[in-house]
């Protein structure tokens, strides 16, 4: 049988949460837009998981042809945001806590990797805008605004991998970002963790700044497993 919903966090108050991925602007063919628009709607519970996905909808909805949709869900399948049930249809997949074991797993392994490269080899322009990163933070921590937090950390973590000056690195850890993302969007408004991390996100910008690859490594292996607690103890 297709997919039910596995987990489903509280209703997602205003406003509406987006994900960053600064490269739909510069998407060219409507394949690429198709797969950069329905890859928010699935993130952000638009879509929510279990989900039927219907080719016909997603026309009318992005005002693009069959064919490009389809492409689109083809790439989202092989991401694993996009589950296909051969004479049954498509579903958006399903989320549970053994996910989140698993994206811990990749993340734990490769991020404070990624951290320590980030501090070894940024250039004078990936600090400038590593500094502006934490002249933001300061303000997010004023605020208090955890979905503020959630555009921060994402374009926080992004430019880490940015500056590991490692395409393939990346790439790759953007992809399992996003997975990430979608679970912290189904509890969005269960967890309570604002100040610690801010408190994460500084020492490892700190860091990277500083050119100080032990202390990055260390405070990024830091915030992803407090990541993995904060949204397990909500689960």
């Amino acid at each position: 049988m297709p997919p039910s919903p596995r987990l489903l966090g509280a209703p997602m108050s205003t406003p509406t949460p987006t994900i960053h991925q600064p490269e739909a602007a510069d998407a060219r063919s409507l394949a690429d837009q198709a797969y950069y628009r329905i890859r928010e709607l699935i993130v952000t519970l638009e879509l929510p998981p279990g989900s039927l996905v219907s080719e016909r909808d997603l026309m009318e909805q992005l005002g693009l042809g069959r064919t490009p949709i389809r492409e689109a869900l083809r790439d989202l399948a092989r991401e694993r945001l996009i589950e296909v049930y051969p004479r049954r249809g498509m579903f958006v997949s399903g989320v549970d806590v053994r996910d989140l074991a698993g994206l811990s797993e990749v993340r734990l392994t490769l991020e404070p990797r990624a951290a320590r490269f980030a501090a070894e080899r940024a250039t004078a322009t990936d600090r400038e805008q590593i500094e502006r990163l934490i002249r933001e933070l300061e303000e997010v921590r004023a605020g208090s605004d955890e979905r503020a937090l959630i555009d921060l950390d994402q374009r926080i973590h992004r430019q880490i991998y940015r500056c590991t000056h490692n395409p393939f690195l990346e790439e790759t850890l953007n992809e399992y970002y996003v997975l990430t993302l979608r679970i912290w969007f189904l509890v969005i408004d269960r967890v309570a963790r604002l100040e610690d991390a801010v408190q994460e996100h500084s020492e490892l910008l700190e860091a990277v700044l500083a050119g100080r690859g032990t202390a990055a490594e260390r405070a990024m292996l830091r915030h992803v497993t407090s990541f993995e607690e904060a949204i397990r103890r909500v689960l």
